[in-house]
């Protein structure tokens, strides 16, 4: 394969996580690199450790989920105290994950690489400022920040109107029409749903949070929080088939409630799951940020702390 142009990769847009894996880069190589010191966390060399090393490291499954969430306490500190470098050493070392939720949102929104990348850099970034530090699991927190603002630049995006020729009757939508997480956003735009409903049916349904983790977080009970699923899924589907009645076009498109989504389990609405969801890996390889994922250590979000 010929290799391109000088002057075609200088026409060649630079994406944003592809210029936080360039920066990052500089960080941890040459004689100084940027280092955490691993004598300080269970389980990890007893030496001061580059950030390159340190993420893999925390990406491997047998490293406890305590040290990840140690290390990026200290992170998260160090980029409030002192700025800029470890702000941009806080992005390097969340790649992976950012790199998950972006193909994630790319799957439904191709060709807009650069403006997805861009709102979950964002979002990261603003939570990266504010994220409670004292509460576990840091680095998925951060991650589901992200992707809730690249997601609502996608549904923006997919929501504008699109020009139709006069005398032209309801076309099929989309593809992304039907995909969940804009199913529920637009369940909550037409208050079918509650944010709080939405986001434990996303988080459990879509991503690999158990509904135990989502109710500890939220502070009510398990039971509790199977109810409310329940209730809030019983009245989606209904939504669901309403609006499909009311769009014939649209029923070619629709992912009727009992019919399993692509990348979630074969649990069907409203009832409870006795396994854990599939997720997709933190590491896909996008960005060049490693090898193979690790298994399935997360919660509202690919864990790749």
């Amino acid at each position: 394969m010929a290799s391109s142009s000088p002057e075609e990769r200088r026409n060649t847009p630079v994406l944003p996580l592809d210029t936080v894996r360039e920066r990052f880069t500089l960080l941890v190589t040459g004689p100084e690199p940027l280092t955490v010191d691993g004598r300080q966390y269970h389980g990890l060399p007893h030496r001061p450790v580059p950030l390159d090393e340190l993420r893999r490291l925390l990406l491997q499954p047998a490293c406890p989920r305590l040290t990840r969430d140690a290390v990026w306490t200290h992170l998260v500190r160090r980029s409030r105290r002192d700025g800029a470098v470890w702000v941009l050493a806080c992005a390097g070392m969340a790649l992976p994950a950012l790199a998950g939720v972006v193909r994630r949102l790319t799957d439904y929104f191709p060709g807009e690489a650069s403006d997805v990348q861009a709102e979950v850099l964002s979002g990261f970034l603003c939570a990266l400022a504010s994220v409670d530090v004292v509460r576990p699991r840091v680095l998925p927190r951060l991650r589901w920040a992200a992707y809730r603002q690249g997601h609502a630049a996608v549904t923006k995006a997919l929501n504008a109107p699109i020009p139709v020729a006069p005398g032209f009757g309801p076309s099929v939508p989309r593809p992304p029409w039907g995909h969940p997480d804009l199913v529920l956003a637009r369940a909550v735009r037409e208050a079918v749903l509650t944010r709080t409903e939405a986001d434990l049916i996303g988080t459990t349904r879509l991503d690999d949070t158990t509904v135990t983790d989502w109710a500890v977080r939220h502070r009510t009970t398990p039971n509790a929080a199977y109810k409310t699923r329940h209730r809030a899924e019983a009245r989606l589907a209904a939504f669901l088939h309403d609006e499909a009645r009311s769009e014939p076009a649209a029923m070619d498109a629709l992912p009727l409630p009992q019919t399993t989504p692509p990348g979630r389990g074969a649990t069907e609405l409203g009832e409870k799951s006795s396994r854990g969801m599939a997720k997709n890996g933190p590491e896909s390889g996008l960005l060049k940020c490693g090898g193979s994922p690790p298994p399935s250590p997360s919660p509202s979000a690919p864990e790749a702390n």
